[in-house]
């Protein structure tokens, strides 16, 4: 009998029952989409969940995420000042919007966009910072404000890994212009796909809302050129269901990611990267630093794990930019702590249901 394989996630799911219930009044109404009943409580639990003014929601946290730099109306060619080490996501949703992107480097100890490097990358054709919440690891968003302001720039997170986290009691889509979370499958809290816009001026949120509606405010009336990113019923109503179990999710990933720290904090080698102490953590991922001094490279661990079943993932390798749909294009850019750690960091497998058995053999398989 082949080995049950154990992947790096799994997707949070209510009981099949209580969902099958929850759909059941969309076969009276037949309203499957276009801001229906449940679009629109979704969209109100969430502002109350993270804890933000405004919040548009979205068919998924790429759209979420173009759609929220294309509201700004930025100039064509105009210069987006963000990391490498992050998903291609952010990366093409620059691109895009026709804007170039100019990479910064990070920072060793967590990932996170490297504050003090920013100013010396802007220009007079820069227009925004677009950092991005690492592994739930926050930016540094006050100095990152202070130097939007000096320079008059947006700021734009990615907050796809950063669902649930606070930083100093506020909810971290408090912070810069818009932050833009991902509700994909993958991730600690999912609507299967799905993804939304925070911000505090409610006048994006008229422009969201043209953006992802075709432009469309009346039966007679299209008022500006948009897209079609609209959430469908029946990913909301897996959103409110999942919103019900959600704080209980994190205890139990929580658990898993301790046990995890118990059993592999003194193997030599392996290094943690390090959480903001005035944050909160949502335990989405697990990721650990394969250092030289230990006896695997970190391709070394990623195969031996795989060798038994269990499917680490290497975020982030490549770095977005040195993805081949880029042509070298960013070759020379000064982002070498980035590149080191795409080079060194692996994600073990950590979710809810994740036993504790499995976990304990992945720390067997690491501590050689």
């Amino acid at each position: 009998m082949a080995e049950q394989k154990i992947l790096v996630t799994r997707s949070s799911m209510p009981p099949y029952e209580e969902y099958i219930e929850a759909i059941k009044p969309l076969w009276d109404t037949h309203w499957l989409t276009n801001m229906g009943e449940y679009h629109r409580q979704l969209e109100s639990e969430l502002k109350g969940y993270l804890g933000v003014p405004e919040l548009s929601l979205m068919v998924n946290g790429h759209m979420a995420l173009e759609l929220a730099i294309q509201s700004f109306g930025f100039p064509e060619g105009a210069e987006v000042i963000t990391t490498p080490f992050t998903f291609i996501s952010t990366t093409h949703a620059i691109v895009r919007n026709r804007l170039k992107p100019v990479f910064c480097d990070v920072k060793e100890e967590d990932g996170t966009i490297d504050e003090t490097k920013i100013e010396d990358l802007i220009t007079e054709h820069t227009v925004a910072i677009l950092p991005v919440h690492v592994y739930g690891n926050i930016c540094n968003v006050q100095t990152i404000e202070e130097i939007a302001q000096k320079y008059g720039l947006r700021v734009i997170y990615d907050a796809a890994h950063a669902f649930g986290v606070t930083y100093q009691g506020r909810g971290i889509g408090c912070y810069g212009d818009v932050s833009v979370f991902s509700f994909h499958a993958t991730k600690v809290f999912n609507t299967i796909e799905g993804g939304a816009v925070s911000f505090d001026d409610h006048r994006i949120y008229e422009k969201l809302y043209n953006l992802k509606n075709f432009g469309i405010r009346g039966e007679e009336l299209v008022c500006e050129v948009g897209a079609n990113a609209k959430m469908n019923e029946f990913c909301a109503i897996m959103g409110l269901q999942n919103l019900k179990r959600i704080d209980k999710a994190m205890q139990e990933r929580k658990k898993r990611y301790d046990h995890y720290v118990e059993q592999l904090r003194d193997v030599e080698g392996i290094r943690f990267l390090k959480q903001e102490g005035l944050a909160t953590s949502n335990y989405g991922y697990f990721p650990i630093v394969i250092g030289s001094e230990y006896k695997l490279s970190r391709n070394g661990i990623y195969d031996r794990l795989r060798e038994n079943s269990i499917f680490a993932r290497k975020y982030f390798c490549p770095l977005t930019s040195d993805q081949a749909c880029f042509k070298n294009k960013y070759r020379d850019a000064d982002i070498q702590v980035a590149r080191r750690l795409a080079d060194t960091v692996l994600v073990l497998p950590l979710y809810e249901d994740l036993k504790m058995e499995a976990v304990e053999k992945i720390c067997a398989i690491c501590r050689l």
